[in-house]
Parts: C-alpha cells; structure tokens; sequence
C-alpha cells in the first residue's frame, strides 16, 4: 500500500521512496546509510548547500522572537522590508519594489495578475493576452499550468486560464505574429532565461532583447521567470543581467533561501508601479497568508549574506566552467551526442534511444543524484560542490552512459 503522503509529479500508486533524512553542504545521506552527491541542488535550488549552522541559527532566532505576522493592510514587519530592500537592490529593475509569496507558483500567478490589473490602472482594460514559449515551466497553479509550454502537465485539469497562448519557444517570428493577431490586447510577455524544467534551453540575448523590443512597441510587459535562474545561478544575481536585457517584472523563488524556507516573489519597475500608484485609491486585492512571512525573510537575509561572503557568484562561473568542460568531452568522445546550458545550468545530451530516467536511477545507485528530462541529464549543483565532487559526478555520468 502506498503511505499517506501523496507525492507531487510522482504515481499515487509508488510505494518506494529514497528516504533522504540529512545533508552536508553538497552532500546527502538516505535513511539507510547511503551518501550521495547532490548534482541537481534538490530542484534547482540550494545554491548554499545542505545542513549549513548559520541558517539554523537565523530560523531559530526569529522563530523565538516573533515567528511571523499577517502583512495585509495596516500591518507589516522589519524582515519583509529588509528582505524587499535587499532584493530591489539586488536586481537590475529600476525603482523597484518587491511582492512576498511562497513559492514560484504563486510567483508567477502573481506576476500575471500584476501585468492585467496594471495595464487597467494605465488606461488599458482591453490589454489582457499573456504570451508565453514552448517548453516554459512556470509553476502548477492554475495560472502557471496555464502558462505553461508543457502539454503534458495541462491534462486532466480542466478549463484553463483565458487569454494565455503560447508559441515556439525559439522562433521570433511566431512570437511576433501571435503579438500581431493579438494587435492591441497584449498585456505581458513571459520568458525563462533559461528554460529549467523543459530540458535546460538557453535563450540569446538576441533574442530576449527583441522581446524587449515586442513589449515596448506593444505597450506590453515583459516578464522574467527567474525562479531558476535567480541568485547567483548563473554568476550573476539575476539572468537578466547575465543576458544584459531588463524586463519590468522578475519572477523568483528557489535560491532566494537556498530552500531552507519557502519564499518567493515578484520584483516590478517603476513603470508597473507608477501604473499601480496612478489612483491613490486603489486597492491591491491579492496576497497571500505568508506573504512577508518573517521567519522565512530571516532566511532569505541570512542566505544571501552567506552568497555575498562566500563570493558564490563567481563560484557559480567556476562551476559552470567545469560541467560545460565535462561535457564538451563526453561529446567530443562520443559518450554524449551533445550539451547545453549557461552558467551552473547545464544538461547532457543523451544517445538517442537512452532513457533517461534509467541513466538517473543508476547514477542514484552510484551516489549522484541529477535530474532526468526525456534525451537529458541536468546538472545545477549547490554552487558550494568542490572540483573533486564535480570530477565524481561527471565521471558518473560518463561511466553509467558509456555501460548503455
């Protein structure tokens, strides 16, 4: 019989589970004894590592002072405003300001009501179509699943967002002929820098900034989902900076706290705020019970602190170095049949006819845990992983696809 947790993006009918119950910076260790190296950074996430002290001792000092309070409307506490003026400051967005939430999720269905009610609060009620790409993952809720470039992840749940289409995740014309049959109606568009959970697809910053261009002739806003590539990941805090084009709004989630507490967010320009701010009498109608949760900003604060003593982000580059190198010659030896990715994302690409999820299983029983996406294995470490793990993951991986 399966056990009383029902489990996300797994069969309701598995019954066996790897019981991971501690971790040491990169490395994690299962109910039975078995160590493992953390390649995948639990999903996209522990930039910092596993089991770090410090963050313990942040949770625990604000858990005992005050462990949150509602931020609705007259309320608020002094780790959300640090958190928001530590974030803005953070990001290339010009006069920003930050929403608190819990996760990428909600991030993203936040980020999408923003763009709809801001374009109403600008004049522009009849702005409301959202476009985003083929193979974008943008969170579950009812929003995200709308949004999202993952046909299989939309079935079973019915009729979905109004008004959100998407098209080719790479083809520029597709994307302006959707904006032209959509002449005057659009509100945003959403781009991941890097597309994560769709098979580690880096875009260009060619073609990010002629998104940039769409919006801007549109009246539209351009949204980043950075819920992966957000701090640090890519070498720099945000992929915005990485790519050099600047969007009005920033998804993020994930690396903010390394995942030691569940916080995410949206960051908006002063071109979405000024909308917002239009009509002193408008009242910001979405939220969330922990939005501003203080114990979860103490971590956010203290995770970040940690990044900026540890120079993580020139860690993430070293990183990044590393599997790309990797990579590269498992392709030029014919192991791999190619590699993509940026900064500490990256994927292998696996002989045609591989499974992945086969190559994942046996890379477990090895002691790496990476990600399987159909044709790849993905790689997003904790940035704090030594070269001498890196040098084991990688030998891993060449070694389980060269058995076939």
């Amino acid at each position: 019989m399966p056990g009383r947790f029902l489990h996300s993006f797994a069969k309701p009918s598995s019954e066996s589970f790897i019981n991971i119950v501690r971790g040491d910076m990169a490395r994690l260790w299962d109910d039975a004894g078995h160590d493992y190296i953390d390649a995948i950074g639990s999903l996209w996430y522990c930039q910092i590592g596993h089991g770090r002290r410090e963050m313990a001792d942040a949770i625990a000092a604000q858990v005992s002072t005050l462990e949150t309070y509602s931020t609705f409307d007259p309320f608020t506490n002094p780790l959300a405003d640090a958190v928001a003026e530590k974030i803005s400051s953070l990001s290339p967005l010009a006069n920003a300001r930050v929403f608190l939430c819990g996760s990428g999720s909600e991030s993203i269905d936040t980020a999408m009501k923003l763009a709809r009610v801001a374009q109403i609060q600008a004049g522009h009620p009849e702005r409301t179509v959202i476009i985003t790409r083929d193979r974008g993952y943008h969170g579950t809720n009812y929003g995200g699943t709308s949004a999202q470039g993952l046909p299989l992840n939309k079935v079973g749940y019915g009729t979905l967002l109004e008004g959100v289409i998407q098209v080719d995740a790479d083809n520029i014309e597709d994307m302006a002929r959707a904006v032209e049959e959509n002449k005057g109606k659009l509100a945003a568009i959403i781009a991941e820098p890097i597309q994560g959970a769709g098979g580690v697809w880096p875009s260009s910053s060619e073609y990010l900034a002629q998104l940039r261009r769409i919006c801007d002739d549109n009246g539209a806003y351009l949204i980043f989902d950075e819920v992966i590539t957000g701090f640090g990941r890519l070498g720099t805090w945000f992929g915005a900076q990485y790519y050099g084009v600047t969007p009005d709004m920033i998804t993020f989630a994930k690396g903010v706290t390394s995942g030691y507490q569940p916080l995410g967010g949206v960051i908006t320009n002063g071109v979405v705020n000024d909308a917002l701010l239009s009509d002193p009498a408008f009242f910001l109608r979405t939220g969330y019970t922990y939005s501003g949760h203080a114990t979860v900003c103490a971590a956010a604060l203290k995770n970040l602190e940690i990044m900026e003593r540890e120079n993580l982000l020139d860690r993430a580059t070293h990183v990044g170095t590393r599997i790309e190198d990797g990579l590269r010659a498992l392709t030029n030896d014919g192991t791999l049949t190619g590699y993509r990715g940026a900064g500490a994302i990256w994927a292998g690409k696996l002989p045609d006819g591989m499974d992945a999820t086969v190559v994942r299983d046996t890379m477990i029983k090895r002691g790496v845990i990476a990600r399987a996406i159909p044709g790849v294995i993905a790689f997003c470490p904790p940035l704090v992983i030594t070269d001498d793990e890196l040098n084991t993951v990688l030998d891993v991986f060449a070694s389980v696809v060269q058995a076939g």
